[in-house]
């Protein structure tokens, strides 16, 4: 029986390869990268790109007082330390990915890198106010450009069975430990040898990062095919309107969600987006190939890390603020308050992804969720006179547990499917989603607990109290966005080690597509229908865990 056959097509004059390969759940017949000394070295490399990238967002926040005294920032302008950085990191990740898969994923993660490297030199060394925002924002697209590129790489080089669980599961590890410790580590430094040692930290670890890509990754040459008609208005629509949107979900609550420019900038990112979508509707070789949300379970995981990460990055926020506003923590104290939960994500990621060939990623994130959830609400009983060991330790430390759990089945179950070929664009979705659902999270959680303070204290309910409960009401709300992130994540992908598509040519998305001549872009179809089809041509009841990695070729 032939390909054609089990498609149900027509013979077709041109030659199509698919490399179908079945991800054991036990056992797996290929030869596995992880297993060798280079490919350990590889994954350490791309989990410390995913480790800075994410510290950045975080450390400073710890900071900020410190660098408002030192450079005279004013209150309105302090938030930029923290929102530039996240506001072009959401705003370039699309086009870095689109530009790792085109030009070359080595060379755009080392560009990037070089980009970090040396606005957060800047940044350290920074005299003023402007100086030091200006570096956040450059620091933020070297971001852009690096994470994206080391998620594709290591996609597309632990591409089999257990290699790639356990790959994705240390660089999901790293996404939320990177913030927890940069809280961690920022409180240290901010209180040890000062505020611009957190950024003064990053350019030696961006130095290894080069020259180790040099040595283990392998060079890319642009193809030609790939780079004709490039989609120059989508790369335009497709930066302009995530910056935009993070721009005003970061001004809002500072000016109002109800003012003219909140709106008119929400209604401007929306109209950018639209022409974003119709452009690349109709462009022959689009930046974001729409054909990608076919891949079942991608858009639900996108959409679980969005909500997902505005419920814990707020947690975060507003915790740390509780520690040093109502408890008196020092900058140190407040790094080292942070240590357990560490501790659980690491835990907790590695346990998780080991259970994925059990059980799937769908369970593990769900569960995660609630259990986050739950710890999240036992927090939003924070009193005016708690303590950390009795009101703050024991809650962080379940919700750290949850946190891993989330964060390795969500950038695990994104991945699933993905062909080679989209692999940085599928990078920089999930990445994206992290970014704004962070900006999202604290635009949203910070004017619930900014009402119900100055409600407060229009009662003339004392400071502490009236901040207390305001962080109260916004961690309440932080929970129930992880209880709903529980509810979208049912709809993900339950991966277990899915099968890999290679691509040498589009497929025909439908029979009668193919038996027309008509190209389109691929469908990309989940391992289990594939696994199908193999047992069918095979004539066999076997199960896909046992079924060999082959090739079909028409």
């Amino acid at each position: 029986m032939t390909s054609q056959q089990i498609a149900g097509t027509r013979p077709s004059a041109r030659t199509t390869e698919i490399t179908v390969m079945a991800a054991p759940a036990t056992a797996d017949t290929s030869e596995s990268v992880l297993a060798t000394q280079r490919g350990k070295l590889m994954l350490t490399l791309l989990c410390a790109v995913a480790f800075i990238d994410t510290f950045g967002v975080s450390s400073v926040n710890v900071a900020l007082p410190p660098i408002q005294h030192d450079l005279h920032f004013t209150i309105q302008n302090l938030q930029w330390v923290v929102s530039g950085y996240v506001l072009t990191y959401g705003g370039f990740l699309l086009l870095g990915g689109r530009a790792a898969d085109l030009l070359g994923r080595r060379r755009i993660l080392v560009a990037g890198t070089i980009l970090f490297a040396l606005s957060t030199v800047l940044a350290g060394l920074a005299t003023n106010s402007g100086s030091l925002v200006g570096a956040r924002l450059a620091q933020g697209i070297g971001a852009a450009m690096m994470s994206p590129a080391a998620l594709s790489i290591l996609t597309t080089t632990f591409s089999q069975g257990t290699d790639r669980l356990t790959a994705l599961g240390a660089w999901g590890a790293m996404a939320g430990l990177g913030p927890v410790a940069g809280v961690g580590l920022g409180g240290v430094l901010t209180g040890g040898p000062g505020w611009r040692w957190v950024f003064l930290v990053n350019p030696p670890v961006c130095v290894a990062i080069v020259v180790a890509s040099f040595c283990l990754l392998s060079g890319e040459r642009p193809t030609t095919a790939r780079l004709a008609n490039f989609d120059t208005a989508g790369a335009i629509l497709a930066t302009a309107a995530p910056l935009l949107l993070v721009y005003a979900l970061v001004r809002a609550p500072v000016v109002g969600w109800s003012s003219g420019p909140t709106i008119g900038e929400l209604a401007g990112a929306g109209v950018l987006l639209v022409l974003f979508v119709a452009n690349e509707l109709r462009h022959p070789n689009p930046l974001l190939p729409m054909s990608i949300f076919r891949i079942r379970g991608l858009g639900e995981a996108d959409i679980t890390q969005v909500i997902a990460a505005a419920g814990f990055l707020s947690m975060f926020f507003f915790i740390t603020l509780y520690m040093q506003e109502i408890l008196g923590f020092s900058a140190t104290k407040t790094g080292v308050a942070y240590l357990p939960v560490a501790f659980g994500v690491a835990i907790s990621a590695a346990i998780c992804s080991r259970l994925f060939t059990r059980t799937g990623t769908r369970p593990i994130i769900v569960i995660g969720a609630l259990v986050a959830a739950g710890a999240v609400f036992w927090l939003s009983r924070i009193p005016v006179h708690g303590t950390y060991l009795h009101d703050l330790l024991a809650p962080l430390v379940i919700m750290s547990v949850g946190l891993g759990a989330v964060f390795v089945g969500v950038q695990t179950a994104s991945q699933a499917g993905v062909p080679p070929e989209r692999a940085g664009l599928a990078a920089a979705l999930i990445t994206a989603s992290f970014q704004i659902g962070s900006a999202l999270g604290l635009a949203i959680f910070s004017v619930i607990a900014t009402t119900r303070t100055n409600d407060l204290l229009a009662r003339h309910v004392a400071q502490p109290t009236a901040l207390t409960w305001g962080f109260q009401r916004a961690l309440l709300a932080c929970s129930i966005f992880l209880a709903v992130a529980a509810v979208i994540a049912l709809r993900a992908s339950n991966t277990r080690g899915e099968m890999i598509v290679h691509e040498h040519e589009e497929l025909p998305s439908s029979p009668a597509e193919a038996s027309a001549g008509e190209r389109h872009e691929p469908t990309l179809r989940s391992g289990r229908a594939w696994g199908s089809a193999v047992r069918t041509c095979r004539g066999t009841q076997r199960r896909r865990r046992d079924v060999s990695p082959r090739s079909l070729t028409t």
